[in-house]
């Protein structure tokens, strides 16, 4: 039995970017389910793993990490996956671009607060879409606008899965999800083509890791 342990949940964000990085590393890892519908990262037992209550939590080399990012830093800096150019300025350009979403975008369509907004308008059936449809479309246009400073060959920054396309995807997953139309994002769709044909990103793909 493999010593690495993701805790996560299938449609966390955050958990997906980490997903795609074991695989890209050909990590084995045993996944454990926290079910953030019903309340799991409320529990005693994984406060006590991440006192934030969030997933992924990511135990390996007798490490236990929280925060994706920092999560794809390790695996990016120990199983040398080259996510990010050797060049400092290059380096910085492309974390820029995939905090474009990671940072800006992903925080405010959460799990978390999605349901937030649904408990502040009771009477609004509609109010989670509305949220999701508002702030997700001007944040992946941003991106487009972005990638046009990077050459797609094929990925968004080049010729293998980098940061930006693994912090991309799982966004892309939410805008399908919730309806959010970004058809005119002919660089972010092209870049989806790529990653989704690769074998570590179908392997984290939400859908192919949801429990029973």
């Amino acid at each position: 039995m493999t010593d690495t342990i993701l805790y996560d949940y299938w449609r966390s964000s955050a958990s997906y970017r980490v997903r795609i990085a074991l695989n890209l590393a050909g990590v084995e890892y045993r996944a454990i389910s926290v079910d953030l519908v019903k309340g799991d990262h409320r529990s005693e037992a994984h406060l006590a793993r991440n006192p934030q209550g969030l997933v992924p939590v990511l135990e390996i080399d007798g490490h236990s990490f929280t925060q994706s990012l920092a999560i794809l830093d390790y695996l990016n800096e120990t199983r040398d996956l080259n996510l990010l150019p050797k060049d400092p300025a290059e380096a910085a350009k492309v974390r820029a671009l995939a905090h474009s979403v990671a940072v800006d975008v992903h925080p405010v369509c959460n799990l978390g607060v999605v349901g937030h907004v649904s408990k502040l308008l009771p009477e609004d059936e509609g109010a989670k879409v509305n949220w999701m449809t508002h702030f997700i479309p001007p944040g992946l246009r941003a991106f487009e606008g972005l990638l046009t400073r990077f050459e797609q060959a094929p990925y968004c920054c080049g010729d293998t899965p980098g940061l930006a396309d693994i912090c991309l995807m799982p966004q892309l997953y939410n805008a399908h999800r919730w309806g959010a139309d970004v058809s005119d994002c002919a660089r972010i769709q092209a870049v989806e083509t790529a990653c989704a044909a690769h074998p570590a990103f179908a392997a984290a793909y939400p859908d192919a890791v949801k429990p029973g």
